[in-house]
């Protein structure tokens, strides 16, 4: 119908054009001055429409340059040409207006996904070292809650920023209290260079791993000896009864195979407490009312041993969640051990301290001997002792206990000056 009626006024526009013609050549002054006013109104009628449309393509255009996606173009009381124009730009912004809410949903639905990940993401534009985006895993790892630009780790940490700086598409790890698998990528997006950079704490992957493998190990020989070990001891014991007091010699032999049986029965149902701690009993925990404990606990110890205990607590009304239990059996642990440390110094000292940034750290530290470098890597390796008497099993369970709770247990030690043991726990 549309094009009909534009059809229509060309045809018409024609007509009066001609007629003009002739009437400029022979035609009274009325009739050319009808035939000119008639040709201007139906030129004006008959390009109106173009540029009309001209004009709505033109603000169409602008509200997709602003982003101006809320506007709607308006459909009644226009022309037919207009409104068929109008509905088709109001139907583009809307499928506009639902691609981007997908990508924000896309867009959020990932960084969701990201800050639960346990591995550090961070992007930045390596030209100006803006920080596009880090993720939460990434600021509880580093310590810092926002981060502008790269050139701020400058400040904080040169040998980290030189090495993010410098690294290319592939991993090296980087180590300093924590070591630390950084793994870096660059891409182009319009034009811009980005680069994106994964850090993945190996300390705690490794800390699990070696958890599970010694769970998975203890468990089979506990099973095997105490299978085999079992049936021994019940013999050993059954033949002692049935034999007579002439029997000397062989007696002894069994009480020999009786006690030391018994013996490795006990020896591995200790080490089965390595294996039998598996679930938590979480409360909220008051720091101060959980150091109080402890103090009353190992100060007489202590003081008949002249070994001074200090307690720093700088924000009294600090919380955790945590198994009451086994955070005082992990503490009392490292305590024990800070004894051990400082029985040949002279002025013997430890220190139990808490603070509390993004995370919770409690510190037991001490001024004793220190632990070499070359036992400082095997400390908590199930077993491993420097003790004539020791176990092997103290540090081991205190580093099981805290993983449980989503914790890691740092050490720093420095012969001749002394070990700061550090529980690192989640803040809530």
């Amino acid at each position: 119908m549309t094009s009909i009626k534009w059809l229509l006024r060309l045809l018409l526009t024609s007509f009066c054009l001609v007629g003009l013609g002739y009437a400029l050549v022979s035609g009274p002054p009325w009739l050319i001055i009808g035939l000119a006013c008639l040709s201007l109104y139906f030129l004006y009628t008959l390009f109106q429409i173009p540029m009309q449309v001209l004009y709505e393509v033109k603000d169409f255009a602008l509200s997709i340059k602003y982003k101006d996606f809320a506007r709607h173009f308006a459909t009644k009381k226009q022309r037919e040409e207009i409104k068929i124009l109008r509905s088709s730009f109001n139907e583009i912004h809307d499928a506009i207006k639902e691609i981007t809410r997908e990508k924000e949903a896309q867009y959020h639905y990932l960084q969701k996904m990201l800050d639960w990940i346990d591995t550090g993401i961070l992007l930045y534009k390596p030209e100006s070292g803006e920080v596009v985006w880090m993720n939460e895993a990434l600021k509880k790892l580093w310590g810092i809650p926002y981060l502008k630009t790269i050139d701020f780790l400058e400040k904080r940490n040169p040998k980290l920023f030189d090495k993010l700086v410098h690294l290319g598409n592939h991993s090296e790890i980087y180590q300093e209290e924590n070591k630390m698998l950084l793994t870096g990528t660059s891409f182009s997006t319009d034009g811009i260079m980005f680069k994106l950079i994964a850090v993945k704490n190996v300390n705690e992957v490794l800390a699990e791993n070696e958890v599970q493998s010694w769970q998975k190990l203890l468990s089979v020989l506990t099973h095997e000896i105490m299978n085999s070990v079992a049936p021994i001891s019940s013999l050993a014991d059954t033949l002692k009864k049935r034999l007579g007091d002439s029997e000397d010699d062989l007696a002894q032999g069994i009480d020999t195979i009786k006690s030391r049986s018994e013996g490795l029965l006990k020896f591995t149902a200790i080490y089965r407490n390595l294996n039998k701690i598996t679930s938590l009993n979480t409360e909220s925990i008051l720091v101060r009312e959980l150091f109080e404990n402890i103090y009353r606990l190992m100060d007489p110890t202590l003081s008949h041993k002249s070994i001074e205990l200090q307690v720093l607590l700088r924000q009294p009304n600090m919380c955790v969640i945590a198994d009451k239990a086994l955070l005082e059996q992990v503490l009392i642990n490292l305590i024990l051990n800070a004894v051990e440390a400082v029985k040949e110094v002279p002025e013997p000292k430890i220190s139990l301290s808490a603070s509390l940034t993004d995370h919770l750290e409690i510190m037991v530290s001490d001024n004793g001997t220190g632990i070499e470098d070359e036992v400082l890597d095997k400390i908590f390796v199930p077993f491993f002792t420097t003790k004539k008497k020791g176990s092997g099993i103290g540090l081991s369970l205190c580093k099981q206990i805290v993983s449980l709770h989503k914790g890691s247990l740092l050490v720093r030690s420095k012969v001749g000056q002394g070990s700061v043991f550090t529980i690192v726990l989640p803040a809530f």
